[in-house]
């Protein structure tokens, strides 16, 4: 199977390239900019050409996206985010399904879904933030398009994805933990689900063999949810390090970051956010292979490189 990856020189993008050619697949590496292993397609909007990349590709698998900046405002971001992420995604599979493609793996989100709770697929979408509205609607534009074209979609909406390369809030996270900073996170007993790199970059390789994968909007996770208490003491084995943690109760956390305009980030520090993977156990026979603990021992020992090298 030739397939075409998205965003290759990305977090999930690099790993998934080295994962399928390891596995035998012919792959096809597009990123914005060329280099020497990689074809360029410019900037990822409704008007990107993407015939050289498509040209004898069986598959396509879309890593590509416009995630979240912390500087820009409200009303730019809706715009940029629905520019790439919807019109960047449905012309892609347009000219996806014209060159003949058969299959196309959308790499979506949870956040399509909402903020916090338990989800399964049945689980209406209310997205609350300008990514998640735009990722939610490239999935009804992608199904809608399926019915027309016969293109097979396949949707996995993703939890926070950890391993190698990772960087944002969980990099931040190794770096306090690797400090030895005290957190005030010891009495919170939430419940989060996560996914390790290696695990995602499996379920892709089955969700593009499996006859029984397309249509469907399928929700990975490593198997079991962790609190984000459990989450830091699991960073901080996996680094030889203790885990300093001070059990402040979680209302006066609460309190104190309304008080200081941060309430909803610390509602997400503090919420619930586990998912139902249970039908990819059941219909299609998948089982995350890297266990959470040994998922964080390998990025720990990444992250503890970089560190020296820097």
């Amino acid at each position: 199977m030739k397939v075409l990856v998205t965003g290759a020189n990305g977090f999930v993008g690099r790993a998934l390239v080295q994962d399928l050619r390891a596995r035998g697949y012919d792959v096809v590496a597009a990123t914005r900019r060329p280099t020497d292993q990689t074809i360029g397609v410019g900037e990822l909007d409704g008007a990107t050409d993407w015939s050289r990349a498509l040209q004898g590709c069986d598959a396509v698998v879309h890593t590509a996206a416009r995630v979240h900046q912390m500087t820009e405002q409200a009303a730019e971001a809706e715009a940029l985010y629905r520019q790439t992420n919807v019109e960047g995604t449905l012309n892609l599979a347009r000219q996806a399904a014209a060159s003949g493609v058969r299959r196309f793996v959308f790499m979506s989100s949870i956040k399509a879904m909402g903020e916090a709770g338990h989800f399964s697929e049945a689980t209406p979408c209310r997205p609350e933030d300008a990514y998640g509205r735009s990722k939610c609607e490239a999935e009804e534009a992608l199904l809608k398009l399926s019915g027309e074209a016969g293109l097979e979609i396949v949707i996995l909406r993703l939890p926070l994805v950890y391993g190698p390369g990772v960087k944002g809030n969980f990099a931040s996270l190794m770096r306090v933990v690797e400090k030895g900073i005290p957190l005030p996170l010891g009495a919170v007993n939430n419940a989060r689900c996560l996914l390790y790199l290696d695990n995602l970059t499996d379920v892709i390789a089955l969700c593009l063999a499996h006859q029984s994968a397309a249509g469907r909007a399928w929700l990975p996770s490593d198997g079991s949810a962790v609190s984000t208490s459990q989450l830091i003491r699991g960073i901080a084995a996996a680094m030889g390090r203790k885990a300093r943690l001070v059990p402040v109760p979680p209302a006066f956390m609460r309190l104190a970051a309304s008080l200081l305009g941060k309430g909803p980030a610390v509602a997400r520090l503090f919420g619930d956010l586990t998912v139902d993977s249970a039908p990819l156990v059941q219909e299609l026979g998948w089982r995350p292979p890297v266990m959470m603990a040994d998922g964080l021992k390998v990025t720990a020992d990444w992250y503890r490189a970089r560190e020296a090298r820097s």
